[in-house]
């Protein structure tokens, strides 16, 4: 899944491949900002993502990818 994250003051969001669900990204997000702290989430390859809650501007979820073979 896709997910796309506004940061405050910076000019291009952050854009993250991640096998979270969409559900879980959520609850991460709402413990973050709740807990004034930090929304961490990992992508598919294993490199992880630190974002200060209080800088988000907005999180974009994309729906859950699957794998494709050629073009569309």
């Amino acid at each position: 899944m896709e997910v796309k994250i506004g940061v405050q003051n910076a000019q291009r969001e952050l854009v993250v491949d991640t096998d979270s669900t969409p559900e879980d990204v959520e609850q991460r997000l709402t413990e973050a900002i709740a807990g004034n702290g930090v929304l961490r989430l990992s992508d598919v390859k294993g490199r992880t993502v630190v974002v200060p809650a209080d800088k988000i501007a907005y999180v974009e979820l994309g729906s859950p990818t699957s794998s494709t073979v050629g073009f569309r």
